[in-house]
């Protein structure tokens, strides 16, 4: 019985990898490689991708073998998961000195073949960690409900066993620049945190131009140590000093008016560790979006509540934004999409979420609550409220929909900017324009409210009218609802970035006011990300 048993199964497997194993020419080295082959496909069994690849390729290995490229393969390798952290990945995943080992202890068919699937196993890890990022975002935040672009194993191991092992290798990691500036502020960061980062922190609460002593002399160190000013023997609150401030505010979304008042002092004592954190954050978020943006696309960051379009890769339109409040169904998620249209002189369909929860408790008690706002049914129709009794409904029940005309009052105001998406957020004007002047701007129920609407959209009208201005204003003075198709759609993104560069390399910081980065962080750390000092 075992012996037809041990028959079967090398008959099997001689059929699983199209070998005819019966008819070898009964050599040492002919029997080596088939038992090679043989351990290959035994251990890539578990695994479909790494099974499919070596089935296909006779299961030849890509390196274990005593080829130059055998060699290569391995040497490239070893020598990307060497430098696995200054990515910011866990380089314990992938551990070289543990593949090291195992290639120098791997005899035998049986080991070589394990050996073989391992470091395939860990390099498909690798690549996928590299390109798209260690976490699955949604499983960290429900907000962030982006896509990520998966690369498919089985072509990601077919594409490697024919390219060169280095080429491919540097190719994984993103080609965006923001992604290089990133990773060079990081190793910065690491070399001087090893130096004894940015020093001592500023001992006052607040500081003014004129001051002297102890505590501005920490402050221009700190300063300093932070690549905003020269140094200094200065131990006044001199003009250089205040550009300096200012320098520092505007790159943290602060007021700069080069005071050190209570806001800026705690931005400047923020420890060099929780920035490098937020570097290594930012550094993931980028390999979730490693697809191109479009060469035009609109750039929304949630957290310097600002929307920007981008051409190439430079930005040219800015404006404030306001994002949604720091409350459960109002934050704004995180997404990209693609720009269809606007309209001019919108109506508000008010989402049922507002309409069950906020204006049907105010309409049973005064039915005339929110007077502006049309009761509609499920066909459109308007419906009179004296007709309806709101006392018999709930959240569940209200069977009537809401809407606000067009007119200057509109929530959406005048204008409002159409991506569809299931989340039902957009870009849109607002009446409520005294929150632009505020420095945190999270006020909404989710969507986006811009600052300069109209400004916004002669920018994205000026690819296809040779007068944005004149066909947009026209469109709103006729006071009609006017829906606008652009001939080119543009992409969006809507991003949170608590650490980012501008074209120039300089490193911003803003508050993580959702707290998604430290989610994130904390689940980078029980993955393996560490921070770390690098020497030298």
């Amino acid at each position: 019985m075992v012996l037809l048993q041990t028959r079967f199964s090398s008959f099997f497997l001689a059929i699983l990898m199209g070998l005819a194993l019966w008819i070898v020419p009964a050599t040492p080295g002919s029997a080596q490689v088939t038992q090679l082959k043989q351990a290959i496909a035994e251990a890539a069994a578990k695994d479909k991708d790494i099974a499919a690849f070596y089935k296909a390729t006779g299961y030849k290995p890509l390196w274990v073998g005593i080829t130059g490229k055998d060699r290569a393969r391995r040497n490239a390798f070893l020598n990307a998961v060497d430098a696995a952290a200054d990515h910011g990945l866990p380089s314990q995943r992938y551990d070289a000195n543990e593949l090291k080992a195992l290639i120098s202890s791997a005899k035998g068919p049986k080991a070589r073949g394990a050996l073989e699937v391992e470091m395939s196993r860990r390099f498909l890890q690798y690549a996928r960690d590299i390109q798209t990022g260690i976490l699955k975002p949604s499983s960290v935040d429900g907000d962030i409900v982006r896509k990520i672009p998966y690369r498919d194993r089985l072509a990601t191991l077919d594409a490697f066993s024919k390219s060169n092992a280095n080429g491919f290798i540097k190719s994984l990691p993103p080609k965006n620049p923001e992604y290089t500036r990133l990773m060079k502020a990081k190793l910065d960061m690491e070399r001087q945190l090893a130096r004894g980062g940015w020093g001592a922190k500023v001992g006052a609460k607040s500081l003014k131009p004129g001051q002297s002593g102890a505590n501005v002399v920490q402050l221009r160190d700190r300063l300093v140590a932070m690549g905003f000013m020269r140094k200094s023997s200065s131990a006044s609150y001199d003009a250089n000093l205040q550009k300096a401030v200012q320098l520092f505010q505007q790159a943290n979304g602060l007021s700069p008016d080069g005071v050190a008042g209570a806001s800026t002092i705690a931005a400047i004592n923020v420890p060099m560790e929780s920035r490098l954190q937020q570097v290594i954050v930012a550094m993931e978020r980028e390999r979730w979006m490693n697809r191109p943006r479009g060469k035009r696309h609109v750039m929304v960051n949630l957290t310097d509540f600002t929307a920007k379009i981008v051409d190439g890769n430079s930005v040219t339109f800015s404006t404030r934004s306001v994002i949604g409040k720091n409350q459960d169904d109002r934050r704004s998620p995180e997404f990209s999409d693609v720009m269809e249209f606007m309209v001019i002189n919108p109506s508000w369909y008010v989402p049922r979420s507002i309409v069950v929860k906020e204006y049907l408790p105010a309409m049973k008690r005064n039915r005339n609550a929110n007077s502006y706002l049309e009761i509609t049914d499920s066909k459109g129709r308007k419906v009179s409220r004296s007709s309806i009794n709101f006392a018999k409904y709930d959240e569940k029940s209200f069977p009537y929909n809401m809407r606000q005309p067009p007119s200057r009052g509109n929530a959406l105001g005048l204008v409002k900017f159409m991506f569809p998406n299931k989340y039902n957020i957009y870009l849109h004007d607002t009446p409520a324009k005294n929150l632009f002047s505020r420095q945190v701007r999270a006020f909404s129920h989710g969507c986006i409210r811009l600052n300069d609407p109209f400004d916004f959209a002669y920018a994205l009208l000026a690819k296809q009218t040779s007068d944005p201005q004149g066909f947009f204003q026209a469109k709103l003075k006729s006071g009609q609802e006017s829906y606008v198709n652009l001939k080119e759609p543009v992409p969006v993104h809507i991003m949170y970035r608590t650490a980012y560069t501008d074209a120039k390399g300089t490193l911003n910081f803003r508050n993580d006011i959702y707290g998604r980065d430290a989610r994130i962080w904390r689940a980078l750390s029980r993955e393996g990300v560490a921070l770390r000092s690098v020497g030298g």
